[in-house]
């Protein structure tokens, strides 16, 4: 009956201490479960084309099977893209913090988690986060009628008009 009672209570303990340790369920890195990130944070982005700090982790390769790539982006609070174009569109898919979205000749757009926008083929847009919180998104991006054309940077009064 001891043994019984013993291998009872071991797996209570084995159980409560793997449903209240994240860690042990997904094995996942526990910086990016504190944050609250879907995918890990990934590198550091420096190509010039952002203002502030942003990572990115590129989940999907674009090759001649599927046109499509697919990254995660984290853009720290005041981050942002340039003004850019994509000739094939792009899907933003808004997954944590809050940011901003906006075409050129559009009001800006604010973003939350859950939010999916539609970027038309070759129009110019920006994205990035708000000046007090970090903005995660996943950008699909077509590439099969060119590459990203990247533009001039966002200014601040562009970034800072109807918050």
């Amino acid at each position: 009956m001891n043994k019984l009672i013993s291998l009872a209570l071991f797996s209570v303990a084995i159980t409560t201490f793997s449903c209240n340790n994240p860690d042990a369920q997904t094995g996942a890195d526990p910086d990016n479960v504190r944050e609250g990130l879907i995918f890990p944070k990934g590198e550091k982005i420096e190509n010039g084309h952002f203002h502030g700090t942003a990572w990115l982790t590129s989940l999907v390769v674009s090759d001649s099977t599927n046109f499509n790539a697919v990254g995660s982006v984290t853009f720290e609070p005041g981050a942002r893209t340039n003004w850019h174009l994509h000739p094939a569109g792009q899907i933003i898919l808004a997954t944590g913090g809050v940011g901003y979205y906006q075409e050129k000749g559009s009001p800006k757009r604010i973003l939350h988690k859950g939010d999916a926008v539609k970027c038309p083929p070759n129009i110019p847009h920006w994205h990035g986060a708000s000046p007090d919180q970090q903005f995660i998104q996943i950008a699909i991006t077509g590439r099969e009628n060119g590459p990203t054309e990247w533009l001039q940077p966002v200014t601040d009064e562009e970034y800072d008009a109807s918050k």
